[in-house]
C-alpha cells in the first residue's frame, strides 16, 4: 500500500503547492465577473462558492473516474504514480485555466473562446468536434447509470429487449431535458447537494474500505512492473493515458468550467471551484485504482474479467465493502457521477449551438427547440449502441479518445493566452502537457484498431512528428497576439 500512500501525497501536496503557482500566474483580481455583468436569470447566476465547487465536481465527475481507473489499474501499481502526477501537471491545469479564461472572457463557451485565440477555421473544426464528443458524454452517461441502475440495483435484465431497461432510461432522459431547459440554480443547484452528498459518502466509504475490510492487498511498484503488466500486453504508452482520462485530463472538463464560470462571484473563487476540483476527482479515480486492484488480490475478479467489462466491478467492490445497504448508497453514488455530467454536457451543447447560431437563449421556446433536437440525436445513438452486443465499447473508445484530443485545444489556448500576455517561463506549464497529448492521442489513434492500425513504431514517430509541429503553431500565435498587442480579455480590470 505504500505506492498507494505515495500518491495521495503526491496529489495532496502538489495540489498545494502548484496551485498557488497557477494562482500566482493568473493574478485573480476584484473585477466583476459575468454572473453580474451578464444576470439573465437563465445561465448567467451568481451562487456560492461552496455550491460553484459542488456544482463542478459533479459536472466533470463522470464514469471517467471511475470505469477509467479500473481499467487503469489493469497496467500495474504505476498508475498509482501517474494519476496524480497526471492530475496536477495536466488536468488540475486545464481546469483551472480554462475557468479562468472563460470568466476573463465574459463567461465564453469554449468555442468562442478557440475563435478568439486561434482562427475561423479551427473554430469550424472544433465546433463539429465538440458537439460530437457532447452527443457522445449524453449517451455514454445515460448507457451507464441506466444499466447499473437496471442491473444491480432494480435486477431487471438490462437486455435491450427488456422493456425495464428503456423506462430507466426514459427516466433519466427526463431528467437530462428538465435540467437541461431550467435556469441553472432551479434544478442543478438545488438538486446537486443531495448528489453530492451520496457521492461524496460513498467515495468516504470505499476510500475506508481500503484499510479496514481484509484482502484489499495493493500491489507495490517495483522495477519488474513499472512499465506496466496489462494482460493483454497492452503498452503503457499510449493506452494507459487514453483509458484513465477523467482522474489525469479530460477534454471535457473545458466545456463544464464555462458553465460555471457564469456562476462565479469572484475570480479567487477559480482555485477552489476549478482546481481544486479536478484534484478531488483525481482522489476519486485513486480510490477506484486501488478498490480495483485490492478486488483482484481477494480473487473476486480477474483481470480478464475488468478486462471485459469493467462495470460489475462497481457493484462487487460496493457489496463487498459495505455490505448490502451501504453496498447501494454506493452505487447510488456510482449513478449520480454520470448522470451530473451527462445533464450538464447536453446543456453545454444547448449553449454552445445557441451561441454559435446567435440565437437567444431567454425565451423557453429557444431552448426548448433546440434540446429536442439534441435528445433525438442522443436518443438514436443510445438505441444503436444498445442494439450492438459491441456497440458500447467501440461508443466508449470513441469517447475516451475523442476526449483526450479536445484537451489538447484547451492546452493550446492557454498557451497561446500566456504567451500572448509575455510571460517566458509560464506557457510551458500548458505547453508541456498540450505536446504529451498531442504525441499521446495521434498515436494511439494511428496504431489503433478503430484507427489506422499502423504499426507501434511508425504510430509513436508520427505522433512525435506532430506534437512538434503543434507546439511551433502554438507558440508562434501567442507570440503572434503578443506582438500585435491584440487583446486577450473582455472583462475590464476594475
Amino acid at each position: 500500500m505504500y505506492t498507494f500512500l505515495i500518491g495521495l501525497v503526491i496529489l495532496f501536496v502538489g495540489a498545494w503547492a502548484y496551485g498557488n503557482i497557477c494562482e500566482r500566474v493568473m493574478k485573480p483580481d476584484e473585477r466583476k465577473t459575468p454572473a453580474y455583468t451578464k444576470a439573465d436569470g437563465v445561465d448567467f447566476i451568481p451562487m456560492k462558492t461552496w455550491k460553484n465547487s459542488l456544482v463542478n465536481l459533479l459536472n466533470i465527475a463522470g464514469t471517467g473516474p471511475i470505469l477509467g481507473p479500473i481499467q487503469g489499474i489493469l497496467f500495474g501499481p504505476v498508475a498509482f504514480i501517474l494519476i496524480p502526477v497526471g492530475n496536477i501537471f495536466g488536468g488540475a491545469v486545464h481546469d483551472y485555466f480554462c475557468g479562468m479564461l472563460s470568466l476573463r472572457n465574459g463567461g465564453m463557451q469554449m468555442p468562442a473562446l478557440v475563435n478568439k485565440y486561434t482562427n475561423k477555421s479551427v473554430y469550424n473544426i472544433y465546433n463539429v468536434f465538440i458537439s460530437i464528443l457532447m452527443l457522445l458524454v449524453g449517451t455514454v452517461f445515460i448507457y451507464v447509470p441506466g444499466d447499473i441502475t437496471a442491473t444491480q440495483v432494480l435486477g431487471f435484465s438490462g437486455a435491450a429487449n427488456d422493456i425495464s431497461t428503456w423506462v430507466v432510461y426514459g427516466a433519466i432522459f427526463s431528467y437530462y431535458l428538465v435540467a437541461t431547459l431550467f435556469p441553472i440554480d432551479q434544478i442543478i443547484g438545488k438538486i446537486y447537494p443531495v448528489f453530492g452528498a451520496i457521492l461524496l459518502i460513498s467515495a468516504i466509504g470505499v476510500f475506508a474500505g481500503l484499510f479496514f475490510i481484509d484482502g484489499y492487498t495493493l500491489m507495490e511498484v517495483s522495477p519488474a512492473n513499472w512499465m506496466g503488466i496489462h494482460p493483454k500486453g497492452a503498452n503503457l504508452i499510449p493506452i494507459f493515458f487514453i483509458t484513465v482520462a477523467c482522474g489525469i485530463v479530460s477534454g471535457f472538463h473545458s466545456s463544464q468550467t464555462a458553465i460555471i464560470s457564469r456562476t462565479v462571484t469572484g475570480e479567487r473563487q477559480g482555485r477552489m471551484t476549478f482546481f481544486n476540483m479536478m484534484v478531488l476527482e483525481g482522489f476519486i479515480a485513486m480510490i477506484w485504482a486501488a478498490a480495483a486492484m485490492g478486488l483482484m488480490a481477494k480473487g473476486l475478479q480477474t483481470p480478464d474479467d475488468i478486462f471485459a467489462n469493467p462495470v460489475p466491478t462497481i457493484g462487487l467492490v460496493c457489496s463487498d465493502m459495505l455490505g448490502k445497504v451501504g453496498g447501494i448508497l454506493a452505487l447510488l453514488g456510482v449513478i449520480v457521477l454520470p448522470i451530473t455530467s451527462g445533464d450538464t454536457a447536453l446543456r453545454s451543447l444547448r449553449l454552445m449551438i445557441g451561441e454559435f447560431l446567435h440565437i437567444d437563449q431567454r425565451p423557453a421556446k429557444n431552448r426548448l427547440t433546440i434540446s429536442s433536437i439534441i435528445f433525438l440525436i442522443v436518443a438514436g445513438i443510445l438505441y444503436l449502441a444498445k442494439l450492438s452486443p459491441s456497440g458500447f465499447t467501440i461508443l466508449w473508445r470513441y469517447f475516451a479518445w475523442s476526449n483526450q484530443a479536445l484537451a489538447v485545444f484547451a492546452f493550446a489556448l492557454i498557451t497561446i493566452y500566456l504567451v500572448g500576455r509575455g510571460y517566458a517561463i509560464a506557457p510551458y506549464m500548458s505547453l508541456i502537457p498540450g505536446v504529451w497529448y498531442t504525441f499521446i492521442t495521434v498515436s494511439f489513434i494511428c496504431n489503433a484498431a478503430i484507427g489506422l492500425n499502423l504499426p507501434y513504431s511508425v504510430s509513436n514517430g508520427i505522433g512525435v512528428v506532430i506534437a512538434l509541429i503543434y507546439a511551433v503553431l502554438v507558440w508562434r500565435r501567442g507570440a503572434n497576439m503578443r506582438d500585435n498587442k491584440v487583446s486577450l480579455e473582455s472583462v475590464p480590470q476594475y
